[in-house]
C-alpha cells in the first residue's frame, strides 16, 4: 500500500473513545508502526481556536449554521495541515472524531439539510475518507452520566438529552448505511470486552493493507 491507514473513532460523549484510542495507539506502536494521533475539532493552532469557540458554554447563542461552518474550516485546516501529510508519508492516522461526528451531530442532532453537509465536507475533506471506522455504540443517558461525573460539560454536552438521542440515531444510521468502513463496537461492556472487539476488527484490516 503506498500510502498510510487512515482511521477514525465515533460515538456520543462518554462512550469511551480515549481509553479504546490510547489501547490502538499501544498495539499499532508494539507492531512497529508509526502513528500520528489528532481530533476533530482541533488538531491544528488554527483548528484548536476554533474548537475553543465551537465548544465554549458561554456561546449559547451561536447560531446552527455558524456552528457547521465552524466545524468544517477546522477540519479543512486539520486535512491539509496533518492528515494528509501523515498520510502519503505512510503514517498511520487516529482521528477522534471526524465526517460522522459531522453527519450525526449537525445532520441528525441539529436537522441541517445532509446534502449541503456533504457538499461542504466535499469542499473541506475532498476525498480524505477514512479507511475504518469504529463507533462505540453506547447510549446517550449512560454516556453522559459519565461525562458529567468526570467534568463540567462543554456546549454540546450541555444539549439536551432529546438532541443527544437525536445524534445517536443518527450514529446508528450511518453505521447502518457504511457497514463495509463503519465498525459498531458495543461500548456498553467492560474495557477489556470492547478492546478485544476493537482489536480483531483492528487485526483484520492491517492483515488487508499488508496484502496490497
Amino acid at each position: 500500500m503506498n500510502r498510510g491507514l487512515f482511521i477514525t473513532v465515533e460515538g456520543t460523549d462518554g462512550c469511551g473513545k480515549t481509553t479504546q484510542i490510547r489501547n490502538i495507539i499501544d498495539h499499532l506502536t508494539s507492531m512497529g508502526c508509526k502513528v500520528v494521533v489528532t481530533r476533530e475539532p482541533g488538531g491544528t493552532r488554527i483548528s484548536e481556536c476554533i474548537r475553543s469557540i465551537i465548544l465554549d458554554p458561554a456561546y449559547t447563542e451561536m447560531h446552527s449554521k455558524t456552528e457547521l461552518l465552524l466545524y468544517s474550516a477546522a477540519r479543512a485546516q486539520l486535512v491539509e495541515q496533518v492528515i494528509k501529510p501523515a498520510i502519503a508519508n505512510r503514517e498511520t492516522v487516529i482521528c477522534d472524531r471526524y465526517v460522522d461526528s459531522f453527519y450525526a451531530y449537525q445532520g441528525y442532532g441539529r436537522g441541517l439539510d445532509m446534502d449541503m453537509l456533504r457538499q461542504i465536507t466535499s469542499i473541506a475533506v475532498g476525498d480524505m475518507m477514512p479507511d475504518i471506522t469504529f463507533f462505540f455504540d453506547l447510549d446517550p443517558e449512560t454516556g453522559l452520566k459519565r461525562r458529567r461525573n468526570a467534568a463540567n460539560g462543554d456546549r454540546i454536552e450541555n444539549e439536551q438529552l432529546d438532541f443527544h438521542h437525536r445524534v445517536y440515531r443518527g450514529y446508528k444510521q450511518l453505521a447502518k448505511e457504511n457497514p463495509g468502513r463503519i465498525k459498531t463496537i458495543d461500548a456498553s461492556r467492560s474495557v477489556e470486552e470492547v478492546w478485544a472487539d476493537v482489536r480483531k476488527q483492528l487485526d483484520a484490516v492491517l492483515g488487508f493493507v499488508r496484502e496490497i
